[in-house]
């Protein structure tokens, strides 16, 4: 009788510090586990998936705790494919449903991959879900940013940890649901108050990173200060992340001095590109385009390399400080640092110059583009052309425009601005007509502002506030007194001059 062929030899795929600890020793599923276990958390997960192929290979049978480790790789890979394809050696081997740490995984893996539906599947299946299945398919909803779903969950789990509620906030918060966000944080701490012996569910890091999220949407600067009391209060270590967060959320809400001093209570040699960004970016958005410029020099000497946003960051203080010499040597870094532009690097360069009144150069960035202009780019031209009067070139984008959004109502009313500016009234008007017969609305802009402790929103005529009498009766005292010093000014000016 022959003897029985050699088991395979380890993948030449594998990398070498793997197959040195693999040679010569035989394979088995106790020796492979851990090592697909470790490979599902370093930089490379999908070197599990090799290893498994290997154990199959060598004719051996998974353990219940293979799987786990696959699915965590297969999540952190967002593959679809792998996710299904792992799916059905649990199922042969007949460790689901009944495998409940098996099952939770693959909940996980589908819900990471964006695909709720089979994560939905797969937990319908658990004959007894744990809070662990429960906070899988929650968690895939929030991220698919299916919150209508998310919200029917969260609604029948049977108890909550920090991870639930962490999830339920943050689902919110991808979806634009902002002050949603904020009320399931206050429920989570009322709930919390309510326990006995303040034992209740806590927010930890990750759900104060999302409050903070929706506190610098939102711009609510007094329910953002409120939280980073809430942070010292509760001895909270401000790790980078968090401490990041902090400096956006201030920034966005126009606190720059507040977030200057998060940002410089970060050691430099523990900041990231992504806080340099946060702060880079808020002096950008509040005009200060001098002091963005410097930061991102002190930057450069930290050590921290810029990445794309940086960039972007630094092109939007250009626009609002009309520095067109840094905006183009900042483009031009940007690719000599070998990032690729995208279509909001070339906006930014575009309204820098035309605002700038240098129409024919920001239209040459426009034809020099390696992708199809987008909207941004072409409206910042169209507002260049509507503010310097180039009136044949501002025609073109602007019918444009209203080709690529037919159901934009500010399309219409730039094609129609545009027109106006040369008095061509009957076109300008015609503009206008054919918005109001596609049935395009025109919406109202608004202004909000933090007054107290909530945010009022008004609109041009509005006297739908319930404080609208006196707010009315202030303008019109404040309007009578600006008036009045005009009329002195006036005088004073006509006398000087006699």
């Amino acid at each position: 009788m022959p003897p029985p062929p050699p088991p395979p030899s380890p993948s030449p795929s594998l990398p070498p510090h793997l197959l040195r600890h693999l040679n010569g020793r035989t394979l088995t599923t106790e020796l492979l586990d851990p090592l697909i276990r470790s490979t599902s958390s370093s930089p490379s997960p999908s070197l599990s998936f090799s290893l498994f192929i290997l154990l199959l290979r060598s004719a051996l049978r998974p353990s219940h705790l293979t799987f786990p480790f696959l699915a965590r790789a297969a999540a952190r890979l967002s593959s679809p494919s792998l996710a299904a394809a792992l799916h059905a050696h649990p199922l042969r081997l007949g460790l689901l449903p009944a495998d409940l740490h098996v099952a939770n995984s693959l909940v996980h893996a589908y819900a990471a991959c964006a695909m709720p539906d089979r994560a939905r599947r797969v937990f319908d299946e658990i004959p007894r879900p744990n809070l662990v299945s429960w906070n899988a398919l929650l968690d895939g909803y929030a991220k698919c940013r299916d919150l209508h779903a998310a919200r029917r969950v969260f609604a029948r789990m049977p108890r909550r940890d920090v991870v639930s509620w962490s999830a339920m906030i943050d689902g919110c918060v991808k979806c634009g649901e902002h002050r949603e966000a904020l009320a399931v944080f206050e429920m989570m701490e009322n709930a919390a108050a309510k326990e006995e012996g303040g034992g209740g569910v806590r927010a930890n890091d990750v759900t104060m990173v999302s409050v903070l999220g929706a506190c610098a949407h939102l711009g609510d600067l007094e329910r953002g200060r409120r939280v980073h009391r809430c942070l010292r209060e509760r001895g909270f270590t401000l790790k980078l992340r968090l401490a990041t967060s902090l400096v956006d959320m201030y920034a966005k809400s126009g606190a720059i001095r507040e977030a200057l001093e998060v940002f410089r209570a970060v050691p430099v040699e523990s900041t990231d590109v992504l806080i340099w960004n946060a702060m880079i970016g808020g002096l950008a958005v509040h005009g200060m385009g001098t002091e963005s410029v410097e930061m991102f020099q002190e930057m450069q000497r930290s050590g921290v390399a810029p990445d794309e946003i940086t960039y972007l960051c630094l092109l939007s203080a250009c626009v609002h400080g009309c520095l067109m010499d840094e905006a183009w040597m900042f483009f031009r870094m940007l690719e000599a640092q070998g990032l690729r532009p995208h279509v909001e690097h070339y906006a930014c360069l575009v309204d820098v110059l035309g605002r700038a009144g240098r129409l024919e150069e920001a239209y040459g960035v426009v034809r020099s583009m390696p992708m199809k202009p987008s909207v941004s780019v072409l409206g910042a031209l169209l507002n260049s052309c509507h503010l310097h009067g180039w009136v044949e070139l501002g025609e073109v984008i602007g019918r444009q425009l209203v080709q690529l959004q037919p159901d934009h109502d500010g399309r219409y009313i730039g094609l129609s601005n545009i027109y106006a500016v040369a008095r061509r009234w009957q076109e300008a008007k015609k503009a206008r007509k054919v918005m109001e017969e596609r049935g395009v609305k025109k919406v109202p802009g608004f202004s909000e502002i933090d007054v107290g402790r909530g945010i009022s929103r008004f609109i041009a005529r509005d006297k739908t506030h319930p404080g609208s009498a006196q707010i009315y009766g202030l303008l019109n005292l404040i309007a009578m007194e600006m008036k009045m010093k005009d009329d002195d000014a006036i005088s004073d000016y006509l006398c000087e001059n006699c």
